[in-house]
This record gives C-alpha cells, sequence and structure tokens, in this order.
C-alpha cells in the first residue's frame, strides 16, 4: 500500500511535481517558514516526505489569507487549493517539488506551536547536545535527524529483505530472562509475584537463538533490543539493537560467508552511492591483524602499517645490538620494537613531536621515538647519536620511509607495542585526511585466542563469547588438563586454544562479532569450568543448555552486528546516538522523560525493596 492519503491530505508535502500542475490538492504539515509579502503569503509546509511551498493570495482566498497571516513557524495546518507550476526562474532546483507551488484557498489552523528553544528550518545552526536531548522530538523535526532516521529504517528493511530470502525463520526472544554472566553488568528487574527472586534485561539473546538451534529451527534472525549496564562512549549505549542470527549445521567458514553476502546486500541497497573497497572482504587472523595495524578492527582505508623493525637492530648472531639501549632491553625480553612511517610530517615541530609522545604515554607507552629521512640521504632524530648513521638508514629503509616522511617507533611489549602504535596510526590517518570517507571498507578478523588469563580472579576468561567453539585441531587443548579440571590453571594447555570467533570490522570500529559454538555438553562444561565455573555454578547459570544439550543439539553459529554501529558509519557519524530516536546521555540519562528517577514509595513496598545506603558517603 503506498496511498499516504487522509482526509487532512490528498498528497504528501514531497510527492507532487510539474506534471500535477492543474489539479486540486490537500496537503498537513508543519510551517517550516512563513514570508509575509502583504498580499502574498508564502508558507514552506514540511511533513517528512518534503517541502511544498505554498501560496495564499489575499484577493482570491481573503478567509484563507487571514488564517495564514496568524501562522508562525512549527504551527500544525491543512491547506486545500490548486497545483500550479511556478514562474519561470523562480523554480528551486534543491527541492523535489520545486517546480510547483501550491495556490491556497484553504488553510485551516490544527494545532499551534510555542516558538521552539532552537531553529527547526536551519539545519547546520549549533545546538547544545544537551537541549537536543531534551527536546529530542523536536530535534527528530530537522533535517538531519529526520534523514538518518529514515536511513536506518532502510537498513533495517534491507537487513529483513535478506534473511528473508535467505530462508532465515524472524522470531523474536523474550526481553525478561535470566541473569547470566556475559561480560557487563546485568540491568535487573524486581519480580512482584515472586518475592525475592529478578529477571534480567538479556545482553543479548545468546542462549536462547542456541536453544532455538536445538529446537531445529536451522536459521534464526531478530533484530533484537538488548541492555548493558556499562560505561557509556560514542558506540555504546546501555540500550541498543543489534542484527542477532544463528545457523545449524555449519562451520566457520559458512557463517562467514553468508554474512558477508548478506552485508553486500544491504550496503547496496542502502547506500548504493558508496563503494565497496574489497570483495571478497580481506580476512586477517587476530594475530595478523595486531601484527600489521596494531588492532583487532583495522581501518583499511589507508596504509600505514607497522613495521617490525627488529631486523635492523640485531647484530650478525642476532643478538640486539643497536646501540640504544631501551630497544636492545627490549628485544632482550622478547618484546618488540615497531614502528609506522607518516607520510609528508618530516617536518613536524617540536611541539607536534611532543604532543604525539605524550599521546603514546596516555596509551601506555614509555616514550615515542622518531627519524626523519632527508633528501641528501642522511637521517635526523635525536636517537640516530645512538643508533649511527649507518643503522639509522638501515632502520629507515626497512620501514619504507622516505625524505619527507616521519618514521614514530615503540619499544615495549608486544600488546603495548601494537595497541600504542594502533591508536597512533588510527589518530594520524584522521588528522592527515588518509581516509576516504565514502570508502565502505570491510574486513574480517577471526582465530582469536580462545582465553586469556586473569590473574586477580586466578582463572581463563573468554576473549569473547563464552559458549565459542575452539577449532577442530585445538579441541585437545581443552580436553586435556595440567590438573584438577575444575581448578583453572594459568599453565592448562587450554590457553594455547584458538576459537571459531570471527569480528567483522568496517572504517576502524568493529561492526559485530560471533562464533561457531561449542555444542558438545561435555566439552561445555570443561570450558566453564577453566573459567572459573564450579560444576554447581555453572549448572545454576546455564542448566537449561546443558540439559538441552543431551537432547542432541546440532553444530551451529552465529554472529551479532551493531545496527545502531552500522546506521551511525552510513550516516558519516561517530557517536550512535545521532542515529538512534531517543538515546541516553553520557551518564545513561533521558534528559526528556527525566529517567531514571526515584520509584514511587508504593511501588517499593509492593517489591518488598528498599535502597540502602543512596546519597550516603563511600566507606574507605
Amino acid at each position: 500500500m503506498t496511498d499516504l492519503s487522509t482526509p487532512y491530505r490528498s498528497h504528501t508535502c514531497g510527492q507532487l511535481r510539474a506534471e500535477d500542475a492543474g489539479q486540486p490538492a490537500r496537503l498537513a504539515g508543519w510551517i517550516h517558514r512563513r514570508r509575509d509579502h502583504g498580499q502574498l503569503i508564502f508558507l514552506d509546509l514540511r511533513d517528512r516526505h518534503g517541502i511544498t511551498q505554498v501560496v495564499v493570495d489575499s484577493s482570491q482566498a481573503p478567509e484563507a489569507h487571514a488564517t495564514a497571516s496568524r501562522l508562525r513557524t512549527e504551527f500544525v495546518v491543512t491547506v486545500a487549493g490548486e497545483v500550479s507550476r511556478r514562474l519561470p526562474g523562480t523554480e528551486n532546483p534543491k527541492l523535489l517539488t520545486g517546480a510547483i507551488e501550491l495556490r491556497a484557498r484553504e488553510v485551516e489552523i490544527l494545532a499551534e506551536a510555542k516558538t521552539p528553544p532552537f531553529y527547526i528550518n536551519e539545519p547546520d545552526a549549533p545546538v547544545d547536545e544537551a537541549l537536543r536531548l531534551r527536546y529530542r522530538y523536536l530535534d527528530l523535526r530537522r533535517e538531519p535527524m529526520k534523514e538518518r532516521l529514515l536511513l536506518r529504517s532502510r537498513l533495517v528493511a534491507a537487513i529483513r529483505d535478506a534473511h528473508h530470502r535467505a530462508g532465515f525463520v524472524e522470531i523474536e526472544t523474550p526481553i525478561l530472562i535470566k541473569s547470566t554472566p556475559e561480560g557487563a553488568r546485568d540491568f535487573i528487574v524486581p519480580s512482584r509475584l515472586q518475592p525475592g527472586t529478578v529477571y534480567a534485561l538479556p545482553q543479548s539473546p545468546q542462549q536462547l537463538k542456541q536453544l532455538l538451534m536445538v529446537a531445529g529451527m536451522d536459521r534464526y534472525f531478530q533484530i533484537a533490543r538488548c541492555f548493558r549496564d556499562e560505561d557509556l562512549r560514542g558506540d555504546r549505549q546501555p540500550e541498543f539493537t543489534q542484527l542477532d542470527l544463528e545457523m545449524s549445521f555449519v562451520r566457520e567458514e559458512t557463517v562467514m560467508d553468508f554474512v558477508e553476502w548478506m552485508i553486500v546486500e544491504v550496503s547496496r541497497a542502502v547506500v548504493p552511492e558508496r563503494p565497496l573497497q574489497q570483495l571478497p572482504f580481506p580476512r586477517f587472523t587476530f594475530e595478523e591483524a595486531l601484527e600489521r595495524f596494531g588492532s583487532d578492527k583495522p581501518d583499511l582505508r589507508f596504509g600505514m602499517e607497522l613495521v617490525d623493525l627488529a631486523p635492523a637492530l640485531r647484530g650478525p648472531d642476532g643478538s640486539p645490538a643497536s646501540g640504544f639501549r631501551v630497544f636492545d632491553d627490549t628485544l632482550a625480553a622478547a618484546g618488540r620494537v615497531k614502528g609506522i612511517v607518516v607520510p609528508g610530517m618530516g617536518g613536524a615541530s617540536r611541539s607536534q613531536l611532543d604532543e604525539l609522545t605524550e599521546l603514546a604515554r596516555r596509551h601506555g607507552a614509555k616514550g615515542l621515538a622518531h627519524l626523519s629521512p632527508l633528501a641528501d640521504g642522511s637521517v635526523h632524530g635525536p636517537i640516530v647519536k645512538f643508533l649511527g648513521e649507518e643503522r639509522a638508514r638501515a632502520v629507515v629503509a626497512l620501514a619504507g620511509a622516505v625524505a619527507g616522511d616521519l618514521l614514530l617507533i615503540v619499544a615495549d611489549r608486544h600488546e603495548t607495542t601494537a595497541d600504542v602504535l594502533g591508536r597512533l596510526r588510527v589518530e594520524l590517518g584522521g588528522r592527515l585526511g588518509l581516509a576516504d570517507p565514502d570508502v565502505l571498507a570491510y574486513c574480517w578478523v577471526h582465530r582469536f585466542p580462545m582465553y586469556q588469563w586473569d590473574e586477580e580472579n586466578r582463572r581463563w576468561d573468554a576473549t569473547h563469547n563464552p559458549f565459542s567453539a575452539p577449532l577442530p585441531e585445538d579441541v585437545g587443548l581443552l580436553t586435556t588438563t595440567s590438573g584438577d579440571p575444575y581448578r583453572p590453571d594459568p599453565g592448562d594447555p587450554a590457553g594455547r586454544a584458538r576459537a571459531q570467533q570471527y569480528d567483522v570490522a568496517l572504517n576502524g570500529w568493529e561492526l559485530g562479532g560471533g562464533s561457531v559454538r561449542i555444542h558438545r555438553r561435555d566439552l561445555l562444561e570443561r570450558s566453564f569450568a577453566l573459567q572459573g565455573h564450579s560444576l554447581e555454578a555453572m549448572h545454576e547459570k546455564f542448566g537449561g543448555i546443558l540439559e538441552a544439550f543431551d537432547y542432541g543439539a546440532p553444530p551451529h553459529g552465529g554472529i551479532a552486528l551493531g545496527i545502531d554501529r552500522w546506521a551511525a558509519l552510513f550516516a558519516y557519524q561517530t557517536n550512535i546516538r545521532e542515529v538512534m530516536a531517543f538515546p541516553k546521555t553520557q551518564s545513561g540519562a533521558d534528559l526528556m522523560l527525566d529517567a531514571p528517577s526515584p520509584p514511587d514509595p508504593a511501588q517499593l513496598a509492593e517489591l518488598g525493596l528498599r535502597f540502602v545506603g543512596v546519597g550516603k558517603p563511600a566507606a574507605d
């Protein structure tokens, strides 16, 4: 059904064209602008479909003119009249309706409006974000926000279309579920009917979608609402939306191939004007991504890859021999000395270099060294006096730096070196404008470590999803124990296991992540034990899925993609609040509805609850 006519309108404000001239029409919407020229009053009438110019002539429609004289911006009106071509030279090519105007014979005010707290008809006017969130319903009338929400709607529609074409079943899972550990704090909901108990709002439908595979649904997807009580950033909100999917009888390659096909289909449907950088998507192992980009969500729209400088810093016998103690001590301790080449920054000022050094330190580095090759073949930099001219030239040659470039070097543990240079790479790529903002550079990162050791809690933590399966060749590392199978040990062979986990990244953002799951009860219990769960605790927290596996679970896997992030990247935004209708602030507050707010005492009494220690200083 495409007919949008109602008793208040025969057409939308973005529908009429030159070929409609001479026809009667009725429009309804908000007054975008009003221009009074005495006998003639010009109204720009707006709805979410567009803007149409309305002309009210006092000589032809005196009552309508009198009503139009009372109008102010954001009044809601319905107008009726005849569609007319605009006079030559007065057309507005910026509007789809710019060739016509509506000559009004009737104007009716449906609702008056106060003066808005900010301009709605000036989309580029700066507005404080707190004010925008306080009056979000007005902010959504503005062109940029309206267009972003319409884009988001197209994104969700394209996702649904692609999955239905691929034989997926859309199934809704509950919002009130059992609390389970999934990496962040749960939002909990007390139960009135069962006093002393709580539900949790789902961080994801993880166990439920796996149970759907046990139920034989084969291919499931959902546009799922999820909730996490965690500190907020530009790409996080306490409640968010994800594309959640699961598939049966699959291997890692099966899921990745489908998801890549789906992403391409959706991208071409929603933003066909934006080029995909590479097809098929590049695939990197986790170690390769860190080695080359210093990140497991690399931005591939520009180069500036990390370079291992150790070969130019060792002697003939392979031992550290650079002459610079920081480099030599790092290499002797099995650390890494790596660098990135920043094009065109060879002439960076002292203040610029000091700023970069401070940035590196904030990210965990002890310092930041630099070298600049010059046109005469020499090398400039404070560490040349330690390295010597010949070795300094060897270092910049190995890095691929040429005259005019700046080589930034970090020496530290492998993880720190990669992380610091990866962050510097992204920062400098942005500053220098190296990334084409129109390009969509998707890539895969997979084969993550299965676990990382948590020394404080004496357990192995899943690097991604606690239900993830190891690579087939690494299953033996989980089933071979170094001692008591229910007492985690840092020397357990499982620490070397790699998971069938995969993330898809887009332009430096993690778009989503998933895995092939463990579908055997014995192996899942072993994995939970490694993560510090006693047999009793795992049955308490995961008893439903463990019992379900006793009744035959197919090999299965899936993924979840952040719709808020995807929409933000499609809309050239760096904050997901810009593509959400009613987001929360950085502190999790809803400024429009004044939430969260104190509960009514009667509500607490009915639930048998009270707040303890609220407003009191924390104990030392």
